[in-house]
């Protein structure tokens, strides 16, 4: 696998981990919290990675899949309805992928509209930031400084000096944290074979809400920011190659005990900010997740939460801002309404109802049924 310069490895180093702002809240909580297995989670996000690193040859993200996530939470989820909801969502993009049904969805979803959630996303990053940045405060703002000061810095990495710098500073302020004790081992996947039964929760609760959002961040919006970040190098990313990547991916993740799986605008803001540039940052941090669960296993969980959350909100931050930053002035009215009512109803309510309402008041517009 050709990785690019590494004259230019700090950059791709400091870009493999700058997307744990969005990584480690939603894992570490259906570990912690919904009783996942770390080991299993850990080893197919790791393998996702290596191998989107592979066939994108860019920063493409993986991430955990927000609304699922939250279900797990809020719902008590179990894990074979987590895995349930994983094999659904895998199929339903594997046959978009195949049938070409998602590349006839972008062709069908205006600018105005994929440019409205961008920018929604990239504000809902922001402040999510701010608010992991306010749990402690100090810490936060002095990380943010020090990132900022940085990000042309090729020798110390914005995000690696960020993490680690506010790791240890976390211990310099709080003397009460103590470093977690680490026992090697060797850990593998747990098999999950959802019950029928599992399907049903997994369906209501998880896969229908999570749907839309991954069709519109994970898929449209990806592949429009990866063409205007990677104009030469993103042939492969593309609404059909994206849908094939996920689907495959959550089908061999989902019995394996994995959790859900996606791709997303946000990480691939944050990988670039943070300086990757190849397939070599999303492998890397690939490579971490697998030596952590085969190696650690549930002590990897422990190790992951040292970092504060406050450097989190850093990292969330600025992705947030890139993403907005992207977007440039449409000039025509009727475009630039469409996108503010998807940008607003994006970050009010959810980008998939912003999406519905995007393609209504867009077709609107054509019609010459609404005039502004």
């Amino acid at each position: 696998m050709k990785i690019g310069d590494f004259s230019e490895i700090h950059g791709e180093i400091s870009g493999a981990i700058a997307d744990l702002g969005t990584f480690l809240p939603y894992v570490l909580g259906a570990i912690i919290i919904g009783g996942l297995d770390a080991s299993s989670i850990f080893i197919t996000f790791g393998l996702m990675y290596i191998f989107t690193g592979y066939f994108y040859r860019i920063p493409i993200p993986v991430q955990p899949m927000k609304i699922i996530g939250a279900a797990i939470l809020v719902h008590h989820l179990t894990a074979g309805e987590v895995a349930a909801a994983g094999i659904m969502m895998g199929l339903t993009l594997f046959i978009l992928s195949i049938t070409g049904l998602a590349s006839r969805l972008a062709g069908l979803t205006p600018d105005s509209v994929t440019l409205g959630i961008q920018a929604g996303l990239g504000v809902s990053l922001a402040m999510l930031g701010i608010n992991y940045i306010k749990t402690d405060l100090l810490l936060g703002l002095i990380i943010m400084l020090f990132m900022l000061f940085l990000f042309q810095n090729r020798r110390f990495p914005a995000s690696i000096a960020g993490v680690v710098g506010g790791t240890l500073l976390a211990f310099v302020l709080h003397p009460e944290l103590h470093w977690p004790g680490l026992q090697l081992g060797f850990y593998w996947p747990h098999l999950i074979l959802p019950a029928w039964t599992d399907f049903a929760r997994g369906f209501t609760l998880a896969y229908l809400p999570q749907l839309p959002l991954t069709l519109t961040n994970s898929v449209l919006v990806t592949a429009i920011l990866a063409h205007e970040l990677f104009p030469e190098q993103s042939e492969k990313v593309n609404e059909r190659n994206l849908c094939l990547t996920l689907g495959i991916g959550n089908l061999l993740a989902a019995p394996l005990g994995g959790f859900a799986m996606c791709h997303g605008s946000g990480g691939l803001a944050a990988h670039y900010r943070f300086g990757g540039r190849t397939g070599f940052t999303p492998a890397l941090m690939g490579i971490i997740l697998l030596f952590t669960g085969i190696f650690l296993g549930p002590a990897g969980v422990d190790l992951l939460q040292v970092i504060p959350q406050a450097v989190l909100g850093g990292l969330l931050f600025f992705s947030g801002v890139d993403l907005v930053r992207g977007v440039q002035d449409f000039g025509d009215k009727k475009t630039l309404f469409c996108f503010a009512v998807v940008l607003i109803i994006s970050i009010a309510v959810n980008p998939a109802i912003a999406f519905m309402v995007g393609l209504i008041l867009h077709f609107l517009f054509n019609k010459g049924w609404v005039n502004i």
